[in-house]
């Protein structure tokens, strides 16, 4: 046998053999596909995927085909991604508000293939997973000039929904009306009171009056049917382009870092073996002086540190709190569970609302 049919023979081999582990990978790429299903996960995982190729390729003992190698595995890394894609195609994603607002966006970044259902208000969206209408919902719970989202911190606390992955989303407002109008002929305007506030310094050096409208598409919508140049609304390009509206001044929020986290609310919760490297908790505390210390105390204990602790009245309870905290580090171990189980006799409610990697959604 000469040197070619040896070669040849050595890669009809080596083909069979990536056939068969091909095959198996892709296996288990349908497990995790479901997996994600499950618990609303968004399929792109940067960080996850940057790992594998990394680990892997240290196994290349000849260095000069680690470059070929990594080529290789990206290519197997979006084949991957494509059939979880094709797995997941119909999953149905709920947001809050119309077509063009920021919840919609993010939707659209993190689930491309997903079937995005549009909400009147957070409420809907949540309770759309809860009923099993849509298999998870991406819903905002901060601006980082605004603060918290009161309305779905409370839906975290009574409701029975796990976050899975929560997200940032660089948010950039934009004054937006009607053909003709311009920042003089402008009266009103009209968008979410979280944009409103985001914007807060534009709209007092220009002296418009304020208009809350439910979402900012919404806002949109609302002055795209009013032909009246003295109104306008604040929102996104796509809400401009979607409502027939022309971008009067953008950019036009305090601070150009304002960002808006976004959750993915699910059925199922994630395990230990995903590594999450955050999560959050609700609880309420005995009324006992010294019980919130305590609890803050224990959670250093068992080193995670508290990155945010909000309160949060109570409904139906006057002049009682409850207590939201994000903290980092992992959860899903044995730390974990000893400072849960520490934490569970001084609250009289204690709820891990879930665990998750934070990213960035690039627009």
């Amino acid at each position: 046998m000469n040197k070619l049919d040896l070669a040849r023979k050595t890669i009809n081999e080596a083909d069979a053999e990536i056939a068969r582990q091909f095959e198996r990978r892709m296996n288990a790429v349908k497990l995790v596909a479901e997996y994600k299903k499950e618990r609303g996960i968004p399929i792109y995982d940067a960080e996850r995927e940057a790992a594998v190729i990394k680990n892997n390729s240290a196994l290349i003992e000849n260095r000069e085909l680690c470059g070929y190698y990594v080529d290789f595995m990206t290519h197997v890394m979006k084949v991957s991604r494509d059939y979880q894609s094709s797995l997941i195609s119909g999953v149905r994603v709920a947001y809050s508000g119309v077509e063009g607002a920021f919840a919609s966006i993010a939707a659209k970044k993190l689930f491309p293939d997903g079937n995005r259902v549009a909400c009147k208000d957070f409420a809907e969206a949540y309770n759309a997973v809860v009923t099993g209408d849509c298999e998870c919902a991406v819903i905002p719970i901060e601006n980082s000039f605004a603060g918290e989202v009161g309305a779905v911190v409370d839906l975290i606390f009574t409701g029975p929904l796990y976050i899975n992955d929560v997200f940032d989303l660089t948010v950039r407002q934009n004054l937006i009306g009607l053909p003709g109008a311009t920042e003089k002929t402008i009266r009103t305007v009209v968008s979410h009171p979280q944009a409103l506030s985001q914007c807060a310094e534009y709209i007092k050096k220009q002296g418009y009056e304020t208009l809350e409208y439910s979402n900012t598409a919404r806002a949109a919508e609302y002055v795209s049917k009013q032909n009246d140049v003295t109104l306008a609304a604040i929102g996104t390009v796509e809400a401009a382009e979607i409502y027939g509206l022309n971008v009067i001044s953008r950019s036009i929020n305090t601070g150009v870092d304002n960002t808006t986290r976004f959750a993915v609310f699910s059925r199922r919760e994630n395990d230990a073996g995903r590594g999450d490297n955050c999560f959050i908790m609700v609880f309420t505390v005995k009324n006992q002086a010294g019980s919130l210390a305590e609890a803050i105390n224990i959670i250093g204990k068992h080193g995670y540190n508290m990155t945010s602790l909000h309160s949060r009245p109570m409904k139906n309870l006057p002049w009682q709190y409850y207590f939201y905290v994000e903290c980092e580090g992992n959860v899903r171990c044995e730390a974990g569970a000893e400072m849960m189980a520490e934490l569970k006799p001084l609250c009289d409610k204690l709820k891990l609302a879930g665990s998750y990697k934070e990213g960035k959604i690039s627009v």
